[in-house]
């Protein structure tokens, strides 16, 4: 009986639709552990770039140095470094019109700096809506896959004359395996998603902080630059 009730036979002798929608099930779970070690991978690295140029910003070095290196390593530098190369550029292009005005200077910067903010929050939430929807769907496709699978014992239980416990068991059993498929599937999606979000929300909090701090470093040097052009 123990052999007959295992898990792999009873997905072996699953009705068809079943069968189908644990297949369904287990790639999207598939899927879902693959996105997570992606994003796992990839906000550990957004950390580390960030962590690296913070460092250097707050070294000591010129402006203009940073913003040198920050061009010749444009394909591989973080998130922080790419909004203070967006920052610099527009700062430069408009000193380079021979616009004095420090508003019109650091609303330039601000928007440029506020544009690339959203261009990476957007590459860093990137698979975070599939893990939402494995989490959110996957219980009520793998609770489809009962009542159909239920659906399907009862129909071919109402020809016997005689049901016992032991004739309506496997059906069922074999049923709520997909309800427990669609669990296994969005439990750690959910999970993945809360962690996610959160160290997400931290990294946005973080570059913000560092627009601010770089805005008021910049109205510094333009205020500087100002009173000694008078």
């Amino acid at each position: 009986m123990n052999q007959d009730l295992s898990i792999i036979t009873m997905v072996l002798n699953a009705s068809l639709v079943v069968q189908l929608v644990m297949l369904l099930l287990m790639s999207v779970s598939i899927a879902s552990w693959a996105a997570i070690f992606r994003k796992l991978f990839s906000l550990g690295k957004v950390k580390a770039l960030n962590d690296s140029f913070e460092r250097e910003f707050w070294s000591g070095s010129s402006l203009n140095d940073l913003y040198a290196s920050a061009a010749k390593n444009a394909k591989t530098s973080g998130p922080m470094e790419r909004i203070f190369a967006s920052g610099m550029r527009e700062y430069q292009k408009l000193r380079e019109r021979r616009i004095s005005d420090p508003g019109t200077l650091m609303d330039g910067a601000r928007r440029a700096m506020r544009a690339s903010f959203q261009r990476e929050m957007d590459v860093v939430e990137t698979h975070l809506s599939f893990l939402a929807s494995v989490g959110s769907v996957s219980p009520y496709v793998g609770l489809f896959g009962t009542v159909w699978g239920i659906m399907h014992s009862f129909t071919g239980l109402a020809a016997l004359t005689q049901v016992t416990l032991a004739t309506v068991a496997p059906g069922i059993a074999e049923a709520l395996v997909a309800t427990a498929i669609g669990l296994f599937a969005a439990i750690p999606a959910v999970v993945a998603y809360n962690r996610f979000a959160r160290d997400i929300d931290r990294i946005a909090i973080r570059l913000e902080t560092f627009i601010e701090e770089f805005s008021n470093i910049l109205q510094r040097n333009v205020g500087a630059q100002s009173a000694s052009g008078h």
